[in-house]
């Protein structure tokens, strides 16, 4: 389990990555590091902090499922929330967060 307060703080700020047509607002106030399913989660534990992304609390609430009558079934769901965690990926290393070799 990957577990880094660098990862989840840099989300503080920064533009929403998940972008759910229809849903986000982009208000960069309300973005947080969002955690989406993955292997290694269970029961009132969250995923590893690599499994998630840059959300807006309205595309949070929308793929946390808080969100009722939105207009988009599993499929699409998971076609933003891995999107996202690419781009999530991507922008973490422009940070310096993430680094190789």
């Amino acid at each position: 389990m990957i577990k880094s307060k660098k990862i989840t703080s840099a989300a503080r700020g920064e533009d929403c990555l998940i972008n759910i047509a229809g849903v986000c607002r982009n208000n960069t106030e309300t973005t947080v590091f969002c955690h989406f399913p993955s292997e290694d989660h269970g029961m009132s534990h969250k995923s590893s902090d690599i499994s998630g992304a840059f959300g807006c609390s309205d595309c949070h609430d929308a793929v946390d499922g808080r969100v009722k009558g939105t207009d988009y079934d599993g499929h699409t769901d998971n076609f933003y929330m891995r999107r996202a965690q690419t781009r999530t990926i991507h922008r973490l290393f422009e940070l310096g967060v993430l680094k190789l070799g």
